[in-house]
């Protein structure tokens, strides 16, 4: 491993990386004021940083325009020491007119448009102030042929970047890959790569089999906001995750519990985790980037005229009435 990614590993092992979302109004448009707000909010919040262009932050839909107000926006208010991770993956490449590109049909013409886009977003992050990337799960090889060897090349593609790298083990109904053995193991000992997160949602078991396979060095992230606890008990060292993008105090206090062996407060915690991923990781699953958007709209974080997420599902509004009253008892103490 090099040296930029052995300090990667350090730092997430270190603490909480909230994947943050995007504010948008009603009307599907950015709201860069909120977007300020909340990034100033969050700077002054026990974290190790930020992963934006994630998945909880739409980081292939945005616009490169939006996408590049986003990261600025947090570059600006975050100390240098906060690790600013940026998604990258097969972003939609755009013709003049903003039509989209269509991905070719052949798997080496389809591996080519997959890397290329990928670097691309990569580079873009870089540019605008990112220091280390998270790799979104290359879905469209997913089903090729010999897509194992594809998957690996396209981690072993980002090492041209020169930034440290997280591989993403991200479960399947959210537009993710799990990894066969061969391919993590190959992944894992790219010298670029700090480790892995992985977020199977709701398999311990998954889980479990990722997480023996990450080597002596590298780090194992939690993504897991339905079984954080767990999960951190099973070998993970910080998280980077969506539930962490709305009172990550309380995220944040149960990582820090674990980490200097307070069980008691670990295991109170742990339910309060819990239950907090019960009211916003639950069906429509892909609704909880509304919800945690509620939580800040409700926290005085964002306007509630902010708090929408134009590229998900409709949320019934009685899940969000049911999440604002259980938050008075989602608290760290």
């Amino acid at each position: 491993m090099d040296a930029a990614a052995s300090t990667l590993a350090g730092d997430l092992a270190s603490g909480l990386v909230p994947a943050v979302p995007v504010p948008h109004r009603a009307d599907g448009t950015f709201d860069r004021t909120a977007q300020d707000a909340f990034a100033a909010w969050m700077a002054t919040q026990p974290i190790a940083g930020v992963a934006v262009w994630a998945h909880t932050g739409r980081g292939l839909h945005l616009t490169p325009e939006t996408a590049t107000e986003v990261l600025t926006s947090w570059r600006s208010v975050l100390p240098p020491k906060a690790r600013i991770v940026a998604g990258c993956g097969a972003r939609p490449k755009l013709r003049a007119g903003r039509a989209r590109v269509t991905p070719p049909a052949d798997p080496m013409g389809l591996t080519k448009f997959v890397i290329e886009s990928t670097l691309e977003m990569a580079q873009d992050a870089k540019a605008h102030g990112a220091d280390s990337l998270l790799a979104f799960p290359p879905v469209l090889l997913r089903d090729l042929e010999d897509s194992e060897r594809r998957i690996v090349d396209v981690h072993a593609a980002l090492a041209d970047v020169g930034l440290p790298l997280i591989a993403f083990c991200l479960y399947e109904a959210a537009g993710g890959v799990m990894y066969s053995e061969r391919a993590l193991d190959r992944i894992l000992a790219l010298p670029h790569v700090a480790g892995i997160k992985v977020a199977t949602l709701d398999s311990p078991m998954a889980f479990q089999e990722v997480a023996a396979r990450v080597p002596e060095g590298r780090v194992l992230v939690s993504g897991e906001d339905r079984f954080l606890g767990y999960s951190l008990m099973m070998g993970a060292r910080g998280a980077l995750i969506g539930l962490g993008a709305a009172r990550p105090a309380l995220t944040a206090a149960l990582l820090a519990a674990h980490r200097g062996g307070d069980w008691p407060a670990f295991l109170r915690l742990s339910a309060l985790v819990d239950r907090y991923g019960a009211v916003t990781f639950r069906d429509p699953m892909d609704g909880y980037i509304r919800r945690m958007l509620h939580v800040l709209a409700v926290d005085g974080v964002i306007p509630r005229t902010a708090a929408f997420d134009p590229f998900g599902p409709p949320v019934p509004p009685w899940q969000l009435e049911e999440l604002e009253r259980a938050l008075p008892q989602l608290v760290a103490g």
